[in-house]
């Protein structure tokens, strides 16, 4: 039996959004390919700028009988979040107080779903993804999901650790790239508190229309929920096995 081989780079363009073998014309790309690069390049930015629909995504949460809280980080504007990750990274003195003010009682994981660097993202993923989750976390203890504009991930730490959460999966818009601008991403995190690192982080991505679909994520999401509270720790220690379970008999 002989393995088969691609044949030409043709071949391998099907297999890949990536941009190989895109031909030449003198020393210049071909027209089509150049238009290509720039209209993907556009809706790359236009990603990052998109404005965040926070009330529809708590509209949707509320619909799923999801109770929400709306808070903001201290990016005071988009440009501000842009120039500023840090500012992204905390509370505005306002959210830190309804979160520290308001009656929770201890959970075993909240959510946090912010608009990172694609509010497109999280416009057209987050509820969906949420919908396809929860189910699966029936025997865990869910506190509030809390909505947050100007959000970068290491926000969730602050917004766990004042939820008194065991831990926080943060849903947000990841970097925009050239075939797949509305790209979300799934961060968990054990134990937030300030200061923790991206290396106490697991990490699901790329989940988008071409990408992870939301069973498929939801699955492996909460996989990694479930045995980073029995493990008591999520990051670089925490390997993702659900493929292994996915294939075990039933």
């Amino acid at each position: 039996m002989t393995t088969p081989v691609l044949r030409s780079l043709r071949d391998l363009r099907h297999l890949t959004p990536a941009r190989v073998g895109l031909g030449r014309t003198g020393a210049s790309l071909p027209t089509q390919a150049l238009l290509a690069f720039t209209l993907d390049h556009a809706r790359a930015r236009d990603a990052v700028h998109a404005a965040f629909d926070a009330a529809a995504i708590v509209a949707g949460l509320d619909a799923a009988g999801l109770r929400t809280l709306r808070v903001s980080s201290r990016a005071e504007n988009r440009a501000e979040y842009l120039k500023r990750p840090d500012r992204g990274r905390m509370l505005d003195a306002a959210s830190e107080h309804l979160l520290a003010s308001s009656l929770h009682n201890p959970c075993d994981l909240a959510f946090l779903i912010g608009d990172g660097l694609s509010p497109l993202a999280v416009n057209a993923h987050a509820v969906e993804l949420v919908r396809s989750l929860v189910p699966r976390l029936a025997a865990i203890k869910l506190g509030p999901v809390v909505v947050a504009s100007g959000a970068r991930v290491a926000l969730g730490d602050q917004i766990g650790g004042l939820l008194g959460a065991r831990m926080v999966a943060v849903l947000i818009g990841e970097r925009p790239g050239l075939s797949a601008p509305d790209g979300l991403g799934a961060y968990l995190t054990f134990a937030p508190k300030p200061g923790r690192t991206d290396a106490e982080r697991n990490c699901v991505s790329n989940i988008h229309a071409s990408g992870l679909s939301y069973d498929e994520a939801a699955f492996r999401i909460a996989w990694l929920v479930r045995e980073g509270l029995a493990r008591q720790l999520t990051g670089v220690t925490l390997k993702d096995e659900s493929g292994l379970q996915a294939r075990l008999p039933p």
